[in-house]
């Protein structure tokens, strides 16, 4: 049971549901060869960003990795502008220049996805900083895969966050696969990944990832504790990616069974919160299909953009360089 209203509880399923449509329809466009490049899809791990994401006031900060396009959208960037960049459109988010794994949305406070493994950890470590010395009461949120646990950086920042009681909140969505390897052959603690943050005396937590309630409940608890000063902490999501690790594996390839990936849908984040809101009398069938109706004309009105978009002119390839005169 939830005590959020009808209007919040169908704001939740609507960002999750966009998130599904637009990542479907990105994979049909990389099919087409609209979409160039690496492609990593979100789709079965959209409670996480979009419950922890609304969590958040609109000028705290949130850095994400490579499979950067859900946690954009949650964030509330224009769905146009991100299907122009995935495009490599003028119109996009960075101009065309940045492409699937480098979303950017300066004015959202969505502070990029970054495509080395966790290599943008030290930079949420930075966004906490700069907050803190400045004396503002920021909170910043960093979505890696876990993956990125074990590499130097991510432990760099951890320390430090944690020496300076930073705030910055840790979101570890351990979907159990790096590529095609398992977790637990590649993660020593695969076990509970967030020991990795408690051994440098970051709080840390476990949370169901694929239900999006629960993942916002924790979420409002942990950001008003890191705002009001008491540091960094750790959240590891358990989660699933229903596609492959991208479009190069678009499916799950060889090292997974059909078995296994059918259990896990069985908890898809859109049907665990429609049951729920069913349950309550929230909504009817007829407002989900409205809804679905309305997501398809977003998302197909995000395609016409960025279809009719042109590509950035070539002489704009040096600008937005850092040089050195």
């Amino acid at each position: 049971m939830t005590d959020m209203d009808r209007a919040d509880l169908f704001s939740l399923y609507r960002q999750m549901l966009l998130i599904r449509r637009f990542e479907e329809k990105s994979a049909e466009m990389y099919a087409l060869a609209k979409i160039a490049g690496f492609l990593h899809l979100y789709i079965g791990e959209e409670a996480i960003a979009v419950g922890a994401i609304a969590a958040l006031r609109p000028d705290d900060y949130v850095i994400s990795a490579y499979r950067d396009h859900g946690h954009c959208l949650a964030r509330g960037s224009d769905p146009g502008k991100v299907m122009a960049e995935l495009f490599g459109k003028a119109t996009g988010l960075c101009q065309g220049k940045g492409g699937s794994m480098h979303l950017v949305d300066l004015p959202k406070r969505f502070m990029g996805g970054y495509a080395i493994v966790g290599g943008h950890i030290p930079l949420a470590a930075g966004l906490a900083f700069a907050s803190k010395y400045q004396k503002q009461d920021l909170v910043t949120v960093c979505f890696f895969g876990e993956g990125a646990v074990p590499s130097g950086q991510a432990h760099e920042a951890f320390n430090l966050a944690a020496l300076w009681k930073l705030p910055v909140i840790f979101i570890c969505e351990n979907n159990r696969y790096g590529m095609g390897t398992p977790v637990q052959r590649a993660v020593a603690l695969y076990e509970n990944v967030a020991e990795a943050a408690r051994s440098y005396g970051i709080t840390a937590e476990r949370v169901d990832g694929m239900d999006v309630l629960a993942v916002r409940g924790l979420m409002c608890k942990v950001v008003d504790q890191v705002r009001a000063g008491q540091g960094p902490y750790f959240i590891e999501a358990m989660t699933y990616r229903f596609m492959g690790h991208s479009m190069a594996d678009p499916s799950h390839g060889h090292y997974r069974s059909k078995e296994e990936v059918e259990k896990y849908r069985k908890r898809d984040p859109l049907v665990v919160l429609k049951e729920t809101m069913v349950s309550q009398a929230q909504c009817s069938e007829a407002d989900f299909k409205q809804l679905e109706r309305d997501i398809a004309d977003v998302v197909a009105a995000a395609v016409k953009f960025a279809d009719d978009s042109p590509f950035p002119d070539p002489a704009s390839l040096h600008a937005d360089i850092l040089v050195e005169d």
